[in-house]
């Protein structure tokens, strides 16, 4: 079936435009687009009322707690918060119990996700085995079972001997491996970022320093093997001169950065509110102000939700002790949108960070508007208000930071090859 969706503003991130027309989807991928376009015989028109179309969001870095742990999340629930958030792919982390660190699990987490999950999913598989940092998995047996990228995620392999070979061997695979930049002696059991703050409130802190040491040890192996390289969150403003050095050094690397470190600062921890608990810690105002001015300029490449579901018994604990992580697949959009409302960034920028940059990283059609393209299609108004209730959340998990918190802006529908799998009633 061909769908025409008219009277919209076009948010063409490769293009840079935002400018009024409608778009003709046929056979699952974008047929057409501009202005009065004409409807073929037998084709659905959906009027959009002025609302924004975009490219479907493409989120790197989502944790789906299958195997292990699915009371926190599933391939249903988090398909399902997905498409609610405009989210159309999302690309999983493999930090489960246990690691995706075999063809074997990757096939589970395939079968469980092409079942359950109405948006597309795209697996990552760990650098090493169990994510211990000892031996590296099999990576070509892994990329022949449809891994996307290699990481071991917040744990630093932190043998640069064993992660020098896994980044060799990666190198001669051309796989995508995905760093946390974290000096790992440093940040060892911290919750907060030093400073005043974290002094006033007796949390155990760490330097932004860290960040900016493991980065310099990541870059200087991605040199020595001239391995494709992403750095998962950049979060520091001591970070940014690393990563311009080594973008005009001509490094193949990429660099991403969390929602909630481009919306959120350290103050919003306040009296210990441990739903505010990340993986860096939130950062201070003038972090927070770089890193937007990084992402704006196109330094940092990619806007990710980090989304990590954790069950009320693992936050509702003293801060220090409480899970880090946030659930962030419905609240990415409306959250990136404050940046638009606050002046900081235009909506090409914002989805050339969230669809566009992340869709080319990964080497995929999606992430932008033009004929050919698949039809992975968000509607969403950036202008209707509402406060965020956590218990109306479609995952399974609800730690939400932005809970009655007021946002702006709400998606409309989602579709994916050109097929719907979210409406707002």
């Amino acid at each position: 079936m061909s769908l025409l969706i008219t009277h919209v503003r076009l948010i063409d991130p490769a293009a840079g435009t935002d400018r009024p027309g409608s778009l003709l989807v046929k056979d699952g991928r974008i047929a057409a687009l501009g202005a009065d376009l004409p409807a073929p015989e037998g084709t659905q028109v959906i009027e959009g009322g002025g609302a924004c179309l975009a490219p479907g969001i493409v989120d790197i870095g989502v944790k789906v707690c299958e195997p292990g742990e699915r009371h926190k999340e599933s391939y249903r629930t988090a398909g399902r918060a997905a498409a609610a958030g405009g989210v159309t792919t999302i690309v999983t982390r493999p930090d489960t119990t246990p690691a995706i660190d075999t063809p074997e699990a990757l096939e589970f987490v395939n079968r469980r996700a092409q079942a359950d999950a109405p948006v597309n999913v795209l697996p990552m598989a760990a650098l090493t085995k169990g994510r211990e940092g000892r031996e590296m998995t099999e990576i070509g047996f892994l990329m022949d079972a449809g891994a996307v990228a290699f990481t071991d995620c917040d744990r630093v392999v932190q043998d640069t001997r064993v992660l020098s070979r896994a980044l060799t061997y990666a190198s001669g695979l051309g796989a995508l491996v995905i760093g946390h930049p974290q000096d790992p002696g440093l940040s060892r059991g911290a919750a907060a970022t030093s400073g005043k703050f974290a002094s006033l409130r007796g949390l155990p802190a760490v330097s932004p320093m860290a960040e900016r040491m493991g980065l310099d040890r990541d870059l200087a192996l991605v040199e020595m093997t001239g391995v494709r390289w992403h750095a998962d969150q950049i979060t520091t403003a001591r970070a940014l001169p690393a990563l311009e050095r080594a973008r005009a050094n001509g490094l193949d690397i990429t660099a991403g950065t969390s929602i909630h470190h481009l919306t959120l600062n350290e103050f919003d921890v306040a009296d210990y509110r441990t739903f505010f608990k990340v993986k860096p810690p939130l950062r201070s105002e003038d972090d927070r102000r770089a890193v937007v001015e990084a992402v704006r300029t196109g330094l940092i490449d990619i806007i990710s939700s980090m989304h990590t579901p954790q069950d009320e018994e693992s936050k509702r604990l003293p801060y220090e002790e409480a899970a880090s992580g946030a659930v962030a697949l419905e609240t990415l959009l409306p959250a990136a949108l404050r940046l638009y409302h606050a002046e900081e960034m235009d909506l090409p920028t914002l989805f050339r960070a969230m669809a566009l940059n992340p869709a080319r990283r990964l080497g995929l059609e999606s992430g932008r508007l033009e004929p050919g393209a698949p039809a992975d299609l968000v509607l969403f108004d950036p202008d209707v208000p509402f406060i965020l209730d956590r218990s109306t959340l479609r995952s399974k998990s609800r730690n939400t930071p932005f809970d009655g918190q007021r946002m702006q802006g709400r998606v409309l529908a989602t579709w994916v090859a050109g097929q719907i799998v979210y409406r707002r009633e």
